[in-house]
């Protein structure tokens, strides 16, 4: 387990193949609670290449020295990514307009 929040991963390896391969992260924020957005790929079995970007809001506990992850949150299309973008950034102009 990772004991930095800079070491905290989604690769994920079985049988000398990556089946989740990590392209990015960001860390949104640190602590003992620390949240990290990811950018991803699953290989696909059936077509053997990987699929589509993917992109995944974890949130980590850090107790014991380690992290350990305590909930996540899959956007499962670019559309609800830019959905998602778009309502953040409408707010945020909102706010910045009062």
């Amino acid at each position: 387990m990772a004991s930095s929040v800079d070491e905290l991963s989604i690769e994920y390896e079985e049988g000398g193949q990556v089946l989740v391969k990590e392209l990015d992260k960001v860390v949104l924020s640190k602590g003992a609670w620390s949240t990290v957005l990811f950018r991803y790929r699953e290989w696909d079995r059936a077509k053997q290449e990987y699929g589509p970007e993917k992109y995944t809001i974890r949130r980590y506990q850090k107790r014991g020295g380690t992290y350990q992850q305590k909930s996540r949150f899959n956007i499962s299309s670019r559309e609800q990514a830019r959905a998602i973008v778009a309502a953040l950034q409408q707010w945020l102009a909102e706010e910045d307009a009062d």
